[in-house]
């Protein structure tokens, strides 16, 4: 199992999460924090447990997710990792918060491009990058095989998914994406979403109002086509 510390954020309440394994290598996912004791307290989180932060993981790039990315990307040294298709609507996305008095992300930080089903190695652990468009198009989600740890940004909730009524969102598109990439996973699987509580595959396939009548258990223990594992 990972070590997860999590950092609730900006007035949204986006969870950024900091995850290592045996150190003192570590990932930064989705650093959202706009506030000094946000950013603090992260900080502070890597002291004490003498973490080396060695990449950024963004899920996508609404500008709640990437509020401290230029921050903590100069601090550490490091580069975000992001999907091209949200890469080309960083300035746009970075700008939405405006209505809502939160202040446009910074947007001056380096960039690593990922593509699904690339495995990303990185501070003794492995990511496999897994694309799920529909909350934007280039949303991701990080699944670490090893641990049966999945951070799944905006693309899945506990008891829900993304919206998908903002510039780019597709609904359909989105329920596809969770259905045909995410709960093939193993039932057991630990989802880390971006806003909210942790869930897992099993809760979800059954109890995800958001996924019926898609998640109808057949008589041969399959939800639409997928096999259930428990």
């Amino acid at each position: 199992m990972l070590n997860i510390a999590v950092f609730v954020c900006n007035p949204f309440r986006e969870r950024c999460m900091l995850v290592w394994d045996r150190g003192p290598g570590a990932v930064i996912v989705d650093p959202g924090f706009c506030r000094p004791e946000e950013r603090d307290a992260l900080y502070a989180c890597v002291e004490r447990e003498k973490l080396q932060p060695e990449a950024i993981l963004l899920t996508h790039t609404h500008f709640d997710h990437v509020l401290g990315v230029a921050e903590c990307a100069a601090r550490f040294g490091i580069p975000a990792y992001l999907h091209p298709d949200d890469r080309a609507r960083l300035e746009e996305y970075a700008a939405m918060g405006a209505p809502f008095h939160v202040p446009t992300a910074e947007t001056d930080f380096p960039v690593r491009e990922v593509a699904d089903g690339e495995t990303l190695a990185l501070a003794g652990m492995e990511f496999e990058v897994i694309h799920t468009p529909g909350h934007t198009p280039g949303g991701v989600c990080y699944y670490c095989r090893a641990a049966g740890d999945l951070f799944s940004g905006d693309t899945l909730f506990a008891g829900s998914i993304g919206r998908s009524d903002l510039p780019g969102g597709d609904y359909d598109r989105e329920i596809v994406s969770v259905m045909e990439k995410l709960m093939p996973l193993p039932g057991a699987t630990r989802v880390h979403p971006g806003h909210g509580g942790d869930t897992t595959i099993a809760d979800e396939r059954t109890g995800n109002p958001f996924l019926q009548p898609f998640n109808e258990v057949d008589a041969y223990g399959n939800v639409d086509g997928v096999s259930i594992d428990g």
